[in-house]
């Protein structure tokens, strides 16, 4: 057995599009697909920019906020994923901070496995 760590004392600090968080890499797929660990601090955020390829962004801990090509801005909490396509434009964030797995990959079904949800808009 092996272990690992992927906590903010390993993450790189993420600047790109205006951004305040840092990522722990955690896998790299031989097809191309990565998934990391973000960690996005207190009033932290994702900058807007267009998705390279297909992505489940995965709330693990805490809360905040998504939105997509519509401009439209959603509450997201622990146990709730947002999936952005390739070429959308998306951006995140949080007040309080939060814990996120990122897949990002060019054949992501996430529709296939789980379970879609509805969520209402809110103002930020």
């Amino acid at each position: 057995m092996k272990f690992f760590r992927f906590d903010e004392k390993v993450a790189k600090s993420i600047t790109q599009y205006d951004s305040t968080f840092s990522m722990s890499p955690l896998l790299l797929i031989e097809d191309g697909a990565h998934i990391g660990c973000m960690h996005i601090p207190e009033g932290g955020n994702v900058g807007e920019h267009e998705a390279a390829c297909d992505q489940l962004f995965v709330v693990m801990e805490g809360e905040g906020w998504v939105y997509g090509e519509d401009g439209v801005t959603y509450p997201i909490q622990k146990g709730i994923a947002a999936f952005w396509v390739t070429g959308e434009s998306h951006a995140s964030g949080s007040e309080t901070g939060m814990t996120v797995i990122a897949v990002e990959s060019g054949k992501l079904k996430p529709e296939e496995r789980m379970q879609e949800v509805t969520l209402q808009p809110q103002n930020i």
